[in-house]
């Protein structure tokens, strides 16, 4: 077995998930070696605090014996058969599972390998659906900025995150973006409710402008996640749905992120926004990141359509090779069975504002612009020189702050200078005031190491903004 500082070095050979290429053969990661509950532990035996639960994923926490054992089990009993001609009681059994606990009649699921391909292949079977009404010109897709719908071709096209644009080719005939809604950027004298009507008016602006008869769907992640857990305006969905209603377009609601508890319910959509979209994506808490899969759930009414209009001509035809996994499937049903024996859900909705409400105790740190979030999705984000955006300044501090806290027993996930939070469901609201307290304790580690490094280059005061600012 290699050492901990040979895996390290070899770890340059892995290219990493947004790697930089002029860092390859100089990183030197964290090497994780095991996880029990909301910790983890690193090769030199240090505890750490989950805090992003992998990356939104580990809902049930780590180490749970349950779910390896069904995954050994069904291992041993079938690994593996042909999604296209044959089918497996796991896929079948956790299909009718999730069809019975989604909202309204979205009864039909359709599972791909994690949350990039479900979100492809849901926006690819909107096509599909138009190309069976007669509407072939029906294609164009409308997301917001700053929202994450994967790293396939057409999921990065209908991604909105600016920063990663630069490199890429990206379909941008068929793909519009609107602002999101972000409260923080909400135009002074403004009130809640006209603002509410801007947001709307981004998508009937788009939908004019586009013509709705070319305009197939609207794709919006009930949390803008990824983009930093941006909490739209109350009634945004409800009303971007009657929107799309009115100009025939399908409802994607992209739950990667929020679905599997992360606000309390198995699915946000409706229990927590108050619609019924046409689609729903997900994956990550979908096992709980123990094997990978995604899925797509799709209304009746759809399904319906299309054996009406397609006839013997109604063949989706996409999919994958591990499309309902049998091992993956199996996986996703302990996880779920051991998220309803517990009240998993329960528990996020006594924990999710118990985070909200000590995470506002950090406002009172000078860098930090904003604190936001919903359930148990959190976001702390810092500026080092009040109203500047420098893309280096904000890499700086949002490096440092994981830097010192993980030297402090805390993984925070980095978007350059946000600190997310996504906790596994099972954290309890000591393990919360542990995080809580870690976290100040990075933010102002990291502050101080930036004002010595200038005091010591330029004997200048520091940069950022006062506490009274």
């Amino acid at each position: 077995m290699s050492s901990a500082a040979e895996l390290k070095q070899n770890d340059n050979l892995f290219i990493h998930p947004w790697d930089d290429m002029a860092k390859i053969g100089k990183h030197e990661r964290t090497l994780l070696d095991r996880g029990e509950g909301v910790y983890v532990y690193d090769s030199d035996g240090n505890r750490l605090l989950d805090a992003p639960a992998g990356m939104w994923c580990v809902n049930v926490g780590h180490g749970r014996q349950e779910i390896a054992q069904a995954v050994y089990d069904q291992i041993m009993a079938l690994t593996y058969v042909s999604p296209w001609s044959m089918t497996t009681g796991p896929a079948a059994e956790f299909a009718a599972q999730l069809a019975e606990l989604s909202p309204g009649d979205l009864n039909h699921v359709f599972f791909a390998t994690g949350g990039s391909t479900a979100v492809d292949s849901a926006l690819r079977f909107a096509h599909f659906y138009n190309n069976m009404r007669g509407m072939p010109n029906k294609k164009h897709i409308i997301s917001q900025k700053r929202g994450y719908h994967g790293s396939t071709y057409l999921g990065g096209s209908v991604s909105g995150k600016e920063r990663d644009k630069s490199n890429l080719h990206f379909e941008t005939e068929l793909v519009h973006h609107i602002d999101a809604p972000h409260p923080l950027h909400k135009p002074a004298g403004i009130s809640d409710a006209d603002f509410l009507d801007h947001c709307v008016a981004n998508l009937e602006n788009m939908i004019a402008e586009v013509g709705a008869e070319n305009c197939a769907i609207f794709v919006a992640e009930p949390i803008l996640a990824s983009g930093g857990v941006i909490v739209p305006p109350a009634g945004y969905h409800q009303r971007c749905l009657e929107v799309c209603r009115n100009n025939d377009m399908l409802y994607l609601s992209d739950e990667v992120v929020t679905a599997f508890g992360r606000l309390g319910h198995c699915f946000a959509s409706e229990d927590v926004f108050g619609i019924v979209p046409d689609i729903i994506t997900t994956a990550k808490g979908l096992t709980s990141g123990y094997i990978p899969m995604g899925a797509f759930l799709v209304s009746d009414r759809l399904i319906d359509e299309i054996k009406q209009k397609g006839g013997d001509t109604a063949v989706f035809s996409n999919g994958f090779t591990y499309s309902g996994h049998p091992v993956a499937a199996a996986a996703g049903i302990k996880n779920l069975e051991i998220m309803q024996r517990e009240k998993l859900f329960e528990q996020a909705r006594d924990t999710g504002p118990y985070l909200q409400q000590q995470m506002q105790t950090l406002r009172d740190i000078p860098i930090v612009r904003d604190v936001r979030g919903m359930g148990l999705m959190a976001c702390v984000e810092c500026e080092l020189i009040q109203g500047k955006d420098d893309l280096a300044m904000d890499y700086e501090i949002g490096n440092l702050i994981d830097k010192h806290c993980q030297k402090l027993g805390l993984i925070v996930r980095p978007i350059i200078n946000m600190c997310v939070m996504s906790p596994p469901l099972t954290i309890t609201r000591e393990q919360i005031d542990d995080m809580v307290s870690m976290l100040r304790q990075g933010i102002l580690l990291a502050l101080e190491e930036i004002e010595n490094a200038e005091a010591t280059s330029t004997g200048a005061d520091s940069r950022h903004p006062s506490p009274a600012a």
